[in-house]
């Protein structure tokens, strides 16, 4: 294998795993109705697809044919980990505790962030008492949530999580 082919598959490589971050943004973003942005990413995709392909088709052996795909893998974990960084969309937690006092307190703590906080009686199993703290935010502001219940010495709590496609009214769904 001579430089130039090199050269030639690791441009392969980095370009498939770029188009493949880029598909799973759009497919994130598609799921998430933030469509304005994924109009310009199909396109960039479409374009970069069309002269890859043209490179792998005309290509003699696997040696295109693997930087191909291995690039494709490479891009997939990339989007993964941009997508767990981004965090875009907005989630519900359900916090389930048997201790009164405790999820009073975590629910002002909450407050106290800016966020709107529901904190109410339920009945778990067996129709015991548990108190529950339910609270509307952005995904890529969880961290913020698990700190609060660091603080507060919860460190393996009952929790429902939920993806919110839409907010209408008067909640507040970030920090102030």
């Amino acid at each position: 294998m001579n430089q130039e082919m090199m050269i030639s598959l690791g441009s392969l490589f980095m370009v498939t795993s770029f188009t493949n971050v880029l598909a799973t943004l759009k497919t994130i973003m598609i799921s998430k109705k933030i469509m304005n942005p994924v109009y310009l990413i199909v396109f960039v995709d479409a374009a970069i697809f069309a002269s890859v392909l043209t490179k792998v088709v005309g290509s003699t052996g696997l040696y295109f044919t693997l930087a191909y795909a291995l690039g494709r893998t490479f891009g997939v974990f990339v989007g993964g980990k941009l997508e767990d960084t981004l965090g875009l969309g907005i989630i519900e937690v359900d916090l389930f505790l048997n201790e009164g006092v405790k999820s009073t307190a975590i629910a002002q703590r909450l407050r106290e962030e800016g966020y709107t906080v529901n904190h109410f009686l339920a009945r778990g199993n067996q129709g015991e008492k548990r108190h529950q703290v339910e609270v509307v935010m952005k995904r890529k502001e969880y961290r913020i949530f698990r700190d609060i219940l660091s603080e507060a010495g919860i460190d393996d709590p009952t929790l429902k999580i939920k993806s919110i496609s839409k907010i209408e009214g008067k909640i507040t769904v970030s920090r102030l």
